[in-house]
Formats: structure tokens, sequence, C-alpha cells
């Protein structure tokens, strides 16, 4: 089903950050062609990275400004009444009617049903502490000049669990997707493992009405894809081969009855690959490789099975032929398709980059775009987007120290930004929600900080501008 190119086309690029450059999928797999686990020796025109002079707790590239606009566990600046909650991770941008900039930023709080408190009111469950606030930055000045300020901030989804990322809409929204599939069996009000609408027109917290009909699953990230409504899905399970406890995870599509309306209903799907069923992406992948998919309707996307088996729906997948990645999380439209990362895919298990182009309403082609050799060239890519520049920005959930990295068109990663280990030797949790200003100058992200109520690790919403244009990111 096609949309009016106005109802879409006219907005998408507000979505996310305004971007409107994308990469060169067949650029990056021809690099990542050179050599199938070679690691390349690179040199960032961006330069080393150095403490920040206005946050010092990060390091980032001579000329580049990095703001901490917001903290975690602290009482706002700017609204009354309000101490920000923790666990600060997946955010988009939108463009407001008076100019500024809305931010909006999911809390992936893990509290269990005894000790949660929700975030504000209405909410879905008085067991969720998890949620979503806004947030309200004014940008001023020109060129590498530049104020950037928060101006207000305030709760717009509450009582969710487990906020983990999401996606923005073409139409002005967030979907926050939770990252969980607990229930009343566990002992909460509600079952959750569901995606929640904001509406970035909102003042304050709103109706909180889970969309079951997208599916109830381990939620990571949405991706929508602007020319036919259609939601790509992600989701956070590990593949461990030979495991049947942890068989990996799937790649879903959520087709709307009516475009734009999810809450409409609709139909979910999983991606398969074409006369392979069950074919595992994790290992052994080539970029050359062009895989042919068609998608799977699924019988019961909010089946019960869901609350003791967070895996129920990607079995049912499996049993009919669908494709297992490792660990689905970051997604983002761009190049006429849908980018996904694997954050321990690949031989190296460091991470992978897919792209996948629909070349019909029944199906389409998936590439591997880019594999990490190592730990050290990138690992554990989560939240990603695309840059005004035409490059991949992905902030890392690794094993060691946590950076935002950026993928050139040419298949080359560069160090963006290094959180500094604390005098103690911790670090204040990974970097998420990267998302560009509707005009591309600034850099919006998190660290993510404590994820339960009373946490002494503060997240932190950052800004980030400078010369860009030295690079390709």
């Amino acid at each position: 089903m096609s949309l009016p190119r106005r109802t879409f086309l006219g907005r998408v690029a507000r979505a996310g950050g305004g971007v409107v450059l994308t990469p060169s999928v067949m650029g990056l797999m021809a690099c990542n062609g050179r050599s199938a686990g070679e690691e390349r020796s690179f040199e960032s025109p961006y330069g080393p990275l150095a403490p920040s002079q206005d946050s010092p707790e990060l390091q980032v590239p001579a000329g580049f400004r990095c703001v901490r606009l917001s903290s975690g566990g602290e009482v706002s600046t700017v609204r009354d009444g309000l101490t920000v909650p923790n666990a600060f991770d997946g955010m988009a941008s939108f463009q407001l009617p008076n100019g500024n900039i809305r931010l909006i930023r999911n809390h992936e709080m893990v509290d269990g049903p005894d000790t949660a408190v929700p975030m504000g009111r209405p909410y879905y469950d008085a067991k969720g502490s998890g949620g979503t606030t806004s947030l309200e930055i004014i940008v001023t000045g020109d060129g590498l000049d530049l104020h950037v300020e928060l101006v207000d901030e305030f709760v717009s989804l509450a009582g969710t669990r487990v906020n983990c990322a999401g996606g923005p809409t073409p139409w002005d929204s967030w979907l926050s997707c939770e990252e969980i599939t607990t229930g009343v069996e566990q002992g909460f009000d509600q079952p959750h493992g569901y995606v929640f609408e904001v509406p970035s027109s909102a003042q304050g917290p709103v109706d909180p009405v889970p969309l079951k009909a997208m599916g109830r699953f381990i939620h990571e990230a949405v991706a929508v894809d602007p020319d036919t409504g259609i939601v790509y899905e992600t989701e956070d399970a590990w593949y461990v081969p030979g495991n049947d406890a942890q068989p990996g995870a799937g790649l879903y599509r959520f087709i709307p009855d009516e475009p734009g309306v999810l809450a409409s209903g609709g139909r979910l799907q999983i991606m398969a690959v074409t006369d392979r069923p069950g074919y595992v992406t994790a290992r052994g992948q080539t970029p050359e490789t062009v895989l042919p998919i068609h998608w799977i309707d699924l019988d019961d996307p909010d089946a019960a099975g869901v609350e003791s088996d967070p895996l129920y729906l990607f079995r049912e997948g499996l049993d009919k032929g669908a494709a297992a990645f490792a660990r689905l999380e970051g997604a983002f439209h761009g190049d006429g398709g849908i980018y996904v990362v694997s954050t321990n895919g690949g031989d190296a298990t460091a991470g992978q980059v897919f792209h996948y182009r629909p070349t019909s309403p029944g199906g389409g082609e998936l590439r591997l775009v880019f594999e990490s050799p190592s730990s050290q060239v990138l690992d554990g890519p989560d939240n990603i987007v695309v840059s005004p520049r035409g490059g991949l920005v992905m902030c890392e959930d690794s094993r060691g120290d946590q950076y935002v990295r950026g993928l050139d068109r040419e298949g080359n990663v560069h160090d963006l930004v290094r959180a500094a280990h604390s005098p103690g030797g911790r670090q204040p949790g990974e970097f998420a929600g990267s998302c560009f200003s509707p005009e591309g100058r600034v850099l919006f992200f998190n660290v993510q900080g404590g994820r339960e109520i009373g946490s002494t690790v503060a997240s932190g919403t950052y800004a980030m501008w400078g010369p860009w244009e030295a690079g390709p990111i």
C-alpha cells in the first residue's frame, strides 16, 4: 500500500533529525569486502579525542563543543517539581511549530513490581517505572558559534517498563518500545512488551495505549518506511549456536491497516530468507551476498505464551522458516530501505550492519554492508542514525570503553565521542539516543547511567556540534 507523498515525504526529513543524505550501500559493501577479517589502519580527519572543555567526562575531537543539557536523578533546572528519571536511552528530534527542537527520550528503568514508582499520571501500570520525557531545546547562533539551551522538560509517557529504543515516525511522533515481556505472572498489574506512541506535540503525559497488533516481544528499535507506512521492528535476543534457549532474534514488520494510524491495527510478519528456512545471519556472512527475502505472517502478535517465554513469537517464526539474527538493536530508514544493527553478530561477535531494501510488496533484498573485524574497530553497535553527510552514527554498548562512532561511505570507522572512566574506574553506562537536529548541525545523544530508582550513576543528555564538514560524518 502506498501513501500520498505529501502525507509522508513532506515531513520525513524532520523525523529523527532532518537527515536527507544517506550512506552508499555499495560503497560500504565494497570497502567491507576488501578483507574478511582485516583490521584496517585509519586516521579520522576529525582527529584524536580529548576531554571536552564543557563536559570533561567525555572526550571529543578538537574544535567540537559538547554540553550537558539534562541530568538524570536530579531536580530539573527548567521544570518545577520534576526530578528527572534516570536510564536515558533511545531518542529522536522533531521540529516544533515555534522553531524550537523537541527531543523525546526513553527511560529504560528496570525496577521490579515491589519498588517501581510511575514517572507521572496517567500511567499504564502502577508498577512500571519506565516511560519517556520530552525536552524543548533552543539553538541560536551561526556556524560553529552556537548556543544550545534546554528550556523545558516533562514526562510524556508513564507506567511502562524497560523502554529501550524505538524510532521516529514521518507524522512527527515517537514510538517507544518495551524490551521486556513481563506481566501479571511476574507481579505486575499489566502485561508488558509493547510499543507505545508519543506525539511530538504532547505537552504532558499521553494516554498510554499499547499497540498490541505490533507484537509483544523483546522490542528494541523501529524504523518507518515513509513511502508505505510499514514499520520495521527489531528484537534484542541473543544467538548462541546450538543453544535452544538462545536461538537468536527476528526482524519484524508491521503493515498497518491505515498507514499513519498504528492503533487501527494491522498485520505482523517476520523476515525469512527465501528457500533457506532458519537461515542464521550471525556468522559466515560476506558483503557480496544478496539474500532474497520474503515475509511470514504470525498468527497471534499478542500471544499469551510470551509472558512465560519472551521468545514465544520468534519461535513461531522459526518454526515457519524465519531468519535468525544476533541481538538486533538499532534501526533507521535510509538509502531506499532499512538499516539494522546486529550488536554482537559477525565472526568476531563485534557487530554487523545490514540493509534491507524492499523490491515488491511481498519481499526484497538483504545485504551485509559492514561487519566489524575486531572489537578495537567497532564493538557492540546499538542505536544508529543516518548523518547529514551520508554516514551512520552508532552508539556502542560495548564490553570495554564506550564510544559514539561514525561509519562513513567508504566503510571507515571514526571515533566521535568516548566516555572517560571515573577515578574509581567506573563508566556511566552505554551511549544511546543519537539523533541530529532538524537542520543537521547538532548531534544529540545520551549516556545511560543507572537503571533503577535511587541509582547514583547519573544519566546525561548532551548536545555536540563542531566542524562536521571536516569529515564525512
